[in-house]
């Protein structure tokens, strides 16, 4: 058992109650760096109550998040128990459960019950309010700020706007998650159609099986995604330039079938410095 494991499962959220409660169970059986743990998924269910599909996806979903790693097997009476480390790297960066310390003022005297009276020399009374009371009117943000927090708020209603509409939850959340992706560096148009993959990939899934807004863009399921955009865009790039280098090879050997290049198409090759106007104009096209 490590008290330290324990405890900085303790301070971060994971997303949901059961999934909270079985990384408090993994946590509980782990060495100080994470390692060591071997409990079957009977024992895990056996211990937190929850139903069997619960813990076998969180399981799988702890692994494919990097949460949890395999680390060998241990033999038991009913075949092998996997072994599983906590990666306290990925825990660490997991959203915290405490809220932001909040700055309150000088140390000498941080209690101010009353506002300040202002100056007794001319007789005019301080502020109504004190600065951290909650009437207070703080300066509003400049018109720069308001205009880039717009931007960032159309963007990701944007890109929620495509996410199944009878699984949005907590949207203010959601948002929120949804512009820190963005600010992050994930390209909004891509960010979309990660969400559009997956509200194909999930259609018709019954209630129990689906991932709410705030979860799946928590647990940050829209990585997934991004793999497959990337893969699919690497993947029309290649058949593209595959097109090209059959277009080119048509002009250097004067085929028949030239006559159907565009010259939008001939102005790609020459640019991409795959034919020469040369050898355009020897095949009978016009450079």
């Amino acid at each position: 058992m490590s008290w330290r494991i324990a405890n900085e499962c303790a301070v971060r959220r994971f997303g949901s109650a059961a999934r909270k409660q079985i990384i408090m169970f993994l946590a509980d059986k782990a060495s100080d760096d994470g390692s060591g743990i071997w409990c079957s998924k009977g024992t895990i269910q056996r211990h937190t109550e929850l139903s069997e599909s619960t813990v076998k996806r969180t399981i799988i979903d702890f692994l494919r998040e990097g949460i949890l790693i395999e680390t060998g097997q241990r033999q038991c009476k009913n075949g092998y128990t996997v072994i599983y480390r906590i990666v306290l790297e990925r825990v660490a960066v997991l959203e915290p459960t405490a809220e932001p310390d909040i700055e309150t003022g000088v140390t000498v005297n941080p209690v101010q019950p009353e506002p300040g009276t202002g100056s007794t020399v001319n007789g005019l009374r301080g502020s109504r309010w004190t600065p951290n009371h909650p009437k207070t009117i703080h300066k509003p943000p400049t018109r720069r700020r308001e205009a880039e927090e717009e931007v960032e708020d159309l963007e990701a209603e944007k890109i929620l706007a495509v996410y199944p509409e009878d699984r949005i939850r907590d949207r203010r959340t959601t948002l929120r998650l949804i512009a820190a992706a963005v600010k992050a560096g994930v390209k909004p148009d891509d960010l979309r159609q990660a969400v559009k993959a997956y509200a194909k990939e999930s259609e018709g899934y019954t209630r129990s099986k689906v991932c709410f807004s705030d979860n799946w863009f928590k647990m940050r399921r829209w990585e997934k995604g991004l793999a497959q955009v990337q893969a699919d865009r690497e993947k029309a790039q290649e058949a593209e330039a595959k097109g090209r280098a059959s277009l080119a090879e048509w002009i250097h050997e004067r085929h028949p079938l030239c006559r159907h290049i565009t010259n939008r198409q001939i102005e790609g090759l020459i640019s991409s410095k795959l034919v020469t106007p040369e050898q355009v104009r020897a095949a009978g096209l016009q450079a």
